[in-house]
């Protein structure tokens, strides 16, 4: 409903300087809206930069404190671990997910060595970084199986909460992980550990540039399209989350995430629960080559991201997340 009418009511009236634009603005942007994702590659002293994503980078172990510190530093409140594992590791069954002298591992003993709970850490749970074939479960007759890739993953999330894991994010999209990951940590004794569900993950063009970061692009056979969602679709997000709450999420992932902002306002509408964006490598790139390219300004940074808290999101993903100080100026 619309109170007033013109020339009475003169809404530029409320835009004419920036000390009054300041004072109704809506949404606002700080440090602590944002996960900062951090690639990890195997070999010492390295910072591999990834052609596909600007300003973004591999790091080794030993070089983890540097871009950790900086974290810290800029009140960044968790980062989240993502392995580039080498295809010689790689198999049918992603056996390395379970080795506990694996990458993601062996940082999150790291990092808690080094910061202890300084910074929260959350780790995927899936197989596409291990499996040869790039999927994000085992495959028997040419199928992508539930309910058998579901005990690997336990077995993952058990680890990853061994090691020191705070935030287990299944993005694995296999139907029922969630009950069955949370009874086995309570059991285990890691009741408080959290997860933090990728609850609405769609088979999107978007992803390109992360599973170049990954390595799992060239590897990867066919398409997910039989577990990931289609993005035609927004009623199936809302039984997606539904499910996930009651088996045990603590809170709820949208990837992609700004052609996604409606299924964002939804869920957050609908449940009331901690409801993150992820702003995916194929987003991030895009915007960055722009800018590169002189086709749009920085401010279009500043601008995609204030759209994520417009839409509803508590919490955002983002490659640009360790230059937020300098975005938010």
């Amino acid at each position: 409903m619309i109170i007033g009418k013109y020339p009475n009511l003169r809404l530029r009236r409320n835009r004419k300087y920036s000390w009054s634009r300041k004072l109704i603005q809506e949404n606002t942007l700080s440090p602590s809206d944002f996960i900062l994702p951090i690639f990890l590659i195997d070999g010492s002293n390295k910072k591999e930069s990834i052609k596909s994503m600007p300003g973004v980078y591999r790091y080794t172990i030993n070089r983890l404190s540097q871009i950790i510190d900086r974290a810290i530093k800029k009140e960044i409140p968790m980062v989240a671990l993502f392995p580039k594992t080498k295809s010689n590791l790689k198999n049918e069954i992603g056996s390395e997910s379970l080795n506990e002298n694996n990458l993601v591992c062996k940082a999150i003993i790291e990092i808690k060595k080094k910061f202890k709970n300084q910074i929260g850490i959350m780790c995927d749970v899936a197989l596409d970084p291990y499996t040869s074939h790039g999927h994000d479960g085992l495959i028997k007759s040419n199928q992508i199986i539930n309910d058998e890739t579901i005990e690997v993953l336990i077995n993952q999330s058990l680890l990853q909460a061994e090691m020191g894991c705070d935030v287990l994010a299944p993005s694995d999209m296999m139907d029922g992980r969630i009950g069955k990951i949370r009874k086995a940590l309570d059991k285990s004794k890691f009741q408080n550990v959290q997860i933090l569900s990728y609850a609405a993950k769609y088979a999107s063009s978007f992803y390109g540039p992360f599973r170049d970061a990954v390595g799992s692009k060239g590897s990867l056979k066919g398409d997910k399209k039989t577990y990931q969602m289609d993005f035609r679709n927004s009623d199936e997000a809302i039984r997606e989350v539904a499910l996930d709450i009651k088996e045990g999420a603590d809170m709820v992932i949208v990837k992609p995430g700004m052609p996604y902002l409606d299924i964002i306002k939804s869920i957050k509408e609908k449940f009331k629960i901690p409801v993150f964006a992820y702003q995916v490598s194929g987003e991030y790139s895009l915007i960055s080559n722009a800018i590169q390219k002189k086709l749009i300004n920085e401010d279009a940074v500043f601008e995609s991201l204030v759209a994520f808290k417009r839409a509803g999101a508590n919490a955002i993903v983002s490659y640009y997340a360790d230059r937020i100080d300098k975005i938010i100026k």
